[in-house]
């Protein structure tokens, strides 16, 4: 399975940026997709994940009520859309995808099988 992420870029604090991931199958149907982020010299977070069978989705408090994440199943793609950006929300995001994860497993990074390559958000004032 191959993860290719796009979306990324500057943009100014309150702004917005969706965040878009393709995969190139799924290796389950119960196939879970989702965005890790690591800012400059911090661990890498989680920040949202989903279903891409039914939808369920799970986020992160810090982004709670300000990102979105969205699939087209038939696509194997997941959204990110980014509202209200703030300055720390800068990082290199990461779209992650597993077959095989309960939901309690979502928020760990080390659960996801599948890595795309990174894209940069820098958020600025």
């Amino acid at each position: 399975v191959q993860l290719q992420a796009s979306g990324g870029g500057p943009v100014q604090a309150g702004e917005s940026l969706r965040l878009s991931c393709a995969a190139s199958q799924r290796s389950t149907r119960r196939f879970i997709m989702g965005w890790f982020r690591q800012a400059p010299g911090k661990e890498r977070e989680f920040v949202a994940a989903i279903s891409l069978s039914d939808g369920t989705r799970d986020y992160a408090d810090s982004v709670k009520g300000r990102f979105t994440i969205s699939r087209d199943s038939a696509k194997n793609t997941v959204y990110l859309q980014m509202n209200s950006l703030k300055l720390e929300d800068t990082a290199v995001y990461y779209c992650v995808g597993d077959g095989t994860l309960i939901r309690s497993s979502w928020s760990k990074s080390a659960a996801y099988d599948y890595w795309g390559q990174g894209t940069l958000v820098t958020v600025s004032s």
